[in-house]
């Protein structure tokens, strides 16, 4: 990794976002269905989060995407609470830090934005996400909040901010 940058999204990182979602989760055994793989709204983040107290951002390495990570008011939930979403790394991204460095800089932008906690969910086998999320604040919760419409996700997680 010679040159990371991690940037806001733009309109033409659409395809090459959603290709490294899809990816990341074929690798990783996750079904289609039931999975961020399956969102109506995948080919389209750069409009997604092109809306108040939200964001997404990308990690660039010499101009090309490795991954990113965005947050956004938790869909279907009237609390003041964002959700960390979308949060993929290429193989060859992981294991350098960069996890924690998007979620620390979705985790200020939250802050800045006025959320008083943050959710996540995941997949069960994802286990190294798990010891990340716990490792910077969150901690595990009994049921979904919200409704994301990720059925295979039997993880949820929350970080008070």
């Amino acid at each position: 990794m010679k040159s990371i940058t991690i940037r806001e999204i733009q309109k033409n990182d659409n395809a090459e976002i959603a290709a490294i979602v899809r990816n990341v989760l074929m690798e990783l055994g996750a079904p289609k269905v039931g999975s961020a793989y399956a969102d109506p709204y995948l080919d389209s983040l750069f409009e997604v989060y092109a809306v108040p107290n939200a964001i997404y951002f990308v990690v660039e390495n010499n101009g090309k995407i490795i991954g990113g990570a965005g947050l956004k008011q938790l869909d279907n939930s009237d609390e003041n609470i964002c959700e960390l979403q979308k949060m993929y790394l290429l193989s060859e991204a992981r294991g350098l830090g960069l996890g924690k460095k998007l979620i620390d800089i979705c985790i200020e932008k939250a802050i800045e934005f006025g959320f008083e906690d943050c959710y996540i969910e995941t997949m069960t086998y994802m286990e190294d996400a798990q010891k990340l999320y716990k490792k910077v604040g969150f901690y595990n919760l009994d049921k979904q909040m919200g409704n994301t419409g990720h059925s295979s996700c039997q993880v949820w997680m929350l970080k008070k901010l």
